[in-house]
């Protein structure tokens, strides 16, 4: 095979082009900290990268959804703990009350400290978390108790029904609840079928009046609302308790998919750095021998 000085020089040419192309790919590579810029250079790499990313991503929105899951379940409970803590006064209060030595300065005086608790349930009742209401479930935009012009009071939050259940995603396959029923949160209905809001302007009426009648009654009621709430926020706690579970996999899903997705398109930054060095070094050489063998004109061939 007879070989011409321009085969030589076209394959010069292409061998200091191919490394050139070296050069660059292994200063994007140093540049960027990746293996790849583009799908072209490695579709095994992208394609993996693109289904890492995919977990990640669903990873990181389960975390999302964790959060606002902490968020409905800690205000809810901080709630409901505000709630059994008012029916505790009270009790008090109506222990008080029962004393004989009151007269009924004293009594309108209790009753009117029973109002203002009253006042403080309801404002728990309409409680709102980012302009929505905890304690009406999926009708958040819907105030739980509304007070009416003639004073009256409507009860919203009795028209609640497990179909307006809060449910969140959490992780694949499975959702949680992380409202309360707001029926139970304040107590259900008392056995002459009151809820606690109206035993409560039951008793105030009673104490405004003076009369102590029914109030070993009112006592059992306020003892079974107590209870009922204190049932509800044992619930939210052992919800509380699964979500920080699942939090915690989902924190550990995320550093596993991260390192995963590191190792598979990140760059070992020394050996792609030695690799630069040592194709540099390589194309110089190439440069120097090249200039060398091929010789632009006769006149270089006689020297």
């Amino acid at each position: 095979m007879r070989v011409t000085q321009g085969m030589i020089a076209k394959n010069s040419l292409r061998y200091i082009n191919s490394s050139y192309g070296k050069l660059d790919n292994l200063q994007s590579q140093i540049s960027s900290g990746k293996k790849i810029t583009k799908a072209s250079d490695d579709p095994v790499v992208a394609m993996k990268s693109l289904k890492y990313n995919t977990q990640l991503s669903q990873v990181k929105q389960y975390q999302s959804n964790t959060s606002q899951a902490f968020t409905w379940l800690e205000n809810t409970e901080t709630n409901i703990t505000e709630g059994i803590d008012v029916m505790a006064k009270v009790r008090e209060l109506t222990v008080k009350a029962q004393n004989d030595t009151n007269g009924e300065e004293e009594l309108e005086a209790i009753g009117v400290e029973i109002g203002q608790l009253k006042d403080q349930l309801i404002q728990i009742a309409n409680a709102q978390v980012n302009g929505r209401y905890l304690f009406n479930g999926t009708n958040s935009d819907v105030t739980p108790i509304v007070k009416n012009a003639d004073g009256s009071y409507t009860y919203n939050f009795e028209n609640y029904t497990s179909a307006s259940d809060v449910n969140i995603n959490v992780s694949p396959n499975a959702s949680l609840k992380v409202n309360a029923n707001p029926i139970s949160a304040f107590g259900g209905q008392s056995d002459s079928g009151q809820n606690v809001f109206e035993m409560l302007n039951s008793l105030e009426s009673a104490l405004n009046s003076g009369s102590l009648d029914g109030m070993d009654d009112l006592l059992a009621d306020i003892d079974q609302f107590t209870e009922q709430m204190s049932a509800e926020r044992s619930d939210i706690g052992a919800r509380y308790n699964r979500l920080e579970l699942i939090n915690t996999r989902l924190s550990a899903q995320e550093e596993t998919s991260t390192k995963v997705l590191s190792d598979n398109e990140d760059v070992e930054l020394e050996k792609v750095i030695t690799d630069f060095i040592t194709q540099q070094s390589v194309h110089r050489a190439a440069l120097s021998v090249n200039a060398k063998i091929v010789q632009p004109t006769l006149i270089d061939f006689l020297r």
